[in-house]
């Protein structure tokens, strides 16, 4: 069936009513109808691009191609559609041909701490498992841009066993994340084996799964699939809703079958200009996202990615954000601001400093308000000196492989029992005359 432009109006406009048609909550209707050219953006939306405009973006979709589904293009307001925040994360912008000199096609060095095709081990206890190519949409805000369309970088089924079998040759790893792409456009019965594969295996305890179809395809959240999932627990799922706009009640629905399934929910959004950079747009959205069971989780500043320029923001207001939202909220509604460092260092929590000052006995804070309070620190602190053999210790702990208690970086520094006193970058010129 084919949508024409009078008819996709009218069920844009009542796409959540009773008169909806069933082939619109059809997720594969949705992924059959994709839209991926401009003429079709227009005509749908009743709208006209510049020809100046629309020549660089046909450009912009040469490079990074363009994926919107009818639901999700639908959530788009065309009386100003050039700032609408769906708009702006659907629909490609001629900034994104801007690749400025610090911008990298893999910023985070995924594919440096990959050991073997779909897996990034960065963290000792946990991976990132990259099962699929596909997404319902394709974000213009994605760190993954480079593998956007590529039909080379689509996971074989050879690839995912061989990630299969690293997990399961790492006892250290406990914690494996499911990402892509996006895991939910796998089928069903595909998704379930690997989830089997891997809570088969005895030292993984926690699966996790990225998604964003609950925001630009809720439709695909079926009540099978949730069934399904609710078969490998434990299991957790982090979405990423950016703008209180992608909040309706079909993706509502889909969050609570997830939850309704036993699934536990965190959000994890991206600061992106123009679309969520103001404390208003972010408190409203965490306080919606906690009234329908969702934990706000993450707040991302936008990756050094190719052709992100124009969507990052300074740390600043990333920070300016979190003051309003520190104290002037429930406390489980606050993200963690993060940085994901450039090189593969991983995620940096950046958040306002509450500490004033302090000294041996006080410590001097102040509070959202900017009240100054002083905390008494203990006079007598039996302190624990640790030697690192926790059979040893008076604290009743469970058992420890002494594998993860490897220390690395500042938790080295501040060990009783590590006789490291600095960490010491390995391409100093000091230290190449030390050598020399």
């Amino acid at each position: 069936m084919t949508i024409h432009s009078a008819q996709y109006k009218r069920l844009a406009k009542n796409f959540e009513g009773e008169i909806t048609p069933e082939f619109w909550k059809d997720w594969r209707w949705q992924i059959r109808h994709t839209i991926r050219d401009l003429s079709t953006v227009e005509n749908l939306l009743g709208i006209s691009f510049e020809e100046e405009e629309r020549d660089a973006m046909e450009q912009t979709i040469e490079k990074f191609p363009m994926a919107v589904t009818p639901y999700y293009l639908s959530l788009i307001q065309t009386d100003d559609y050039r700032h609408d925040p769906v708009f702006l994360q659907a629909i490609p912008q001629p900034p994104e041909l801007i690749i400025e000199a610090h911008d990298r096609s893999d910023p985070l060095s995924e594919e440096l701490d990959s050991p073997v095709p779909c897996i990034t081990h960065r963290y000792p206890d946990r991976v990132l498992f990259l099962v699929s190519n596909t997404c319902a949409m394709y974000c213009r805000h994605c760190t993954r841009k480079r593998k956007v369309g590529d039909a080379d970088s689509v996971p074989r089924e050879e690839e995912i066993l061989e990630g299969i079998e690293y997990i399961r040759d790492h006892p250290l790893i406990r914690d494996v994340l499911l990402s892509g792409g996006d895991p939910f456009m796998l089928p069903d019965d595909f998704l379930d084996w690997i989830l089997g594969e891997l809570r088969s295996i005895p030292h993984v305890e926690v699966i996790r799964i990225g998604t964003r179809v609950p925001v630009v395809l809720p439709y695909r959240v079926t009540e099978e699939l949730a069934r399904m999932l609710r078969k490998h627990h434990p299991l957790w799922i982090n979405v990423q809703f950016n703008h209180p706009r992608e909040l309706t009640s079909a993706s509502v629905q889909a969050l609570d079958r997830l939850i309704d399934a036993g699934i536990p929910l965190g959000n994890q959004s991206v600061l992106l200009a123009g679309v969520n950079d103001c404390p208003r747009v972010m408190k409203a959205l965490v306080q919606r996202l906690v009234k329908h069971r969702v934990r706000p989780y993450y707040l991302y500043q936008c990756d050094l990615s190719e052709g992100l320029s124009h969507f990052r923001t300074p740390v600043a207001k990333g920070i300016e954000i979190m003051e309003n939202l520190i104290g002037h909220t429930s406390g489980f509604a606050v993200p963690t601001y993060v940085i994901d460092a450039p090189g593969g260092g991983g995620k940096i929590p950046v958040m306002p400093n509450y500490i004033v000052s302090w000294s041996v006995h006080k410590v001097v804070l102040r509070n959202y308000e900017g009240v100054i309070s002083t905390y008494q620190e203990p006079d007598a602190y039996d302190r624990i000196t640790c030697n690192g053999d926790c059979r040893e210790c008076r604290l009743q702990l469970p058992h420890i492989d002494p594998d993860e208690s490897r220390l690395v970086g500042i938790a080295r520094l501040l060990s009783d029992y590590d006789e490291t006193t600095s960490l010491v970058p390995g391409d100093t010129e000091r230290f190449e005359r030390r050598n020399g």
